[in-house]
């Protein structure tokens, strides 16, 4: 059974040094917002920050008081990332089994915890074996130190060449209105078919930082929608989202805690069909096939 994680995932690759640099009361006071707003979940990665905002966001975790069973953890490893943590000459990717273990120790450590509840591969690498990756993914099940695995910017074939050795319970991919063919290459309708929940990262993609004709048409629409749902664009842009079958997860990377309550209601807004259709076409920039 897949772990149950909150509708909207809070992102915390901005919380430290890549971001708002956010001091230990900061990052507590944004956590105790996440959850008074029904998000329990946080997604990580060991590269974040350099390889410092797991043991910033661990460190404030620990100071908070709350309890460990009242959030869950993800994180990701496999991208080595020159930087001053790890002055590397190049970055590459590292799938042996030693590596994904250690990797997940580091971030045990890091986010002072005994679990991930989820652990993901980062990005593929042409040279993992898939059968070294699963004997990695069952050890660390068997000892407890992840609850279950999955990946991150994976295709459909790359998927099913991890699926060979191991269950795949999630997959975190780019999604967004402006960034939608996973809902037409296959992808999507592969992860419904396998039974691999998507998660989504810059799931408000580029419609309020760039200036061109979609963003223009699309902003276009959703004043029209805002007056019409009573919601600010963005959380219109996650309920088009939501709406999508395969129940797809958005990861929000969002900072302020007001945003966060705001984003919320669009686990309850629910866009009527023309409209879902309609910011699809407004992205297009035609009618649909």
């Amino acid at each position: 059974m897949k772990t149950t994680f909150s509708p909207i995932i809070a992102g915390v690759m901005t919380w430290g040094a890549w971001g708002r640099n956010l001091d230990g009361p900061e990052m507590i006071k944004l956590m105790e917002s996440c959850l008074e707003n029904g998000i329990d979940t946080f997604d990580h990665a060991d590269i974040y920050g350099g390889y410092t905002t797991e043991a910033a966001f661990g460190d404030a975790f620990a100071d908070s008081g709350i309890s460990r069973s009242q959030v869950k953890l993800i994180s990701k490893c496999g991208i080595q990332y020159p930087s001053e943590k790890r002055p590397l000459p190049i970055k590459h990717y590292q799938y042996s089994k030693d590596y994904i273990i250690w990797s997940v120790n580091e971030s045990l450590k890091n986010l002072r915890t005994d679990y991930l509840d989820l652990l993901l591969l980062h990005r593929p690498s042409p040279l993992m074996k898939s059968a070294e990756i699963a004997e990695a993914v069952t050890e660390l099940k068997r000892d407890g130190k992840i609850l279950d695995f999955g990946l991150s910017n994976f295709t459909p074939i790359q998927t099913e060449l991890i699926q060979q050795h191991t269950l795949v319970s999630y997959n975190q991919i780019q999604f967004s209105l402006t960034h939608h063919s996973a809902m037409t290459d296959g992808t999507l309708d592969d992860m419904q078919l396998r039974n691999v929940r998507p998660m989504a990262w810059n799931p408000l993609g580029t419609v309020y930082r760039e200036d061109i004709e979609q963003t223009q048409r699309i902003r276009n629409l959703l004043g029209q929608l805002e007056a019409k749902y009573g919601v600010p664009g963005e959380v219109i842009l996650f309920a088009w989202i939501l709406k999508h079958p395969a129940k797809i997860l958005p990861v929000c990377g969002t900072t302020r805690p007001e945003r966060i309550k705001e984003m919320m209601k669009a686990t309850t807004l629910e866009l009527e069909t023309e409209d879902w259709f309609a910011l699809w076409v407004e992205s297009r920039g035609s009618k649909v096939p």
